[in-house]
């Protein structure tokens, strides 16, 4: 039996899976090596602490993820195929880890955040 998502440590580990997927993905990784040259470096801690709030409310996370993609957009627009494949690979990322009340709960809040940027790009 997988456990459940309880903290921190566990968001990095399903932030560095799910990236990891993502790099390979052929529908996606363009917006990450292309669209925009991403400093992981930079971008998985910002990532941990974005999704340990949308989580676990820390409080911890400061920004604008919604600007962030409508300026990626204005570079190389996405569509829902995208967002489908967003949502699948984090969703098949949380099922091969975790397993449990928050594992489920962080999935409906990618699908709720992904369902909102896509009401306000495509409007």
């Amino acid at each position: 039996m997988k456990k459940d998502i309880l903290n921190r440590k566990d968001i990095e580990k399903l932030v560095n899976l799910f990236y990891e997927k993502v790099k390979q993905d052929k529908i996606i990784s363009h917006f990450f090596s292309d669209v925009v040259k991403v400093d992981w470096e930079q971008h998985l801690p910002i990532m941990y602490r974005f999704w340990e709030n949308v989580l676990f409310y820390t409080g911890n996370y400061n920004g604008n993820p919604m600007q962030q993609h409508l300026t990626i957009h204005s570079k190389h627009p996405f569509t829902i195929k995208d967002f489908t494949q967003w949502t699948i690979l984090f969703n098949e990322t949380v099922d091969e880890l975790f397993e449990g009340e928050n594992a489920e709960l962080i999935k409906q809040r990618a699908q709720s955040i992904s369902t909102i940027m896509q009401i306000k790009m495509f409007k």
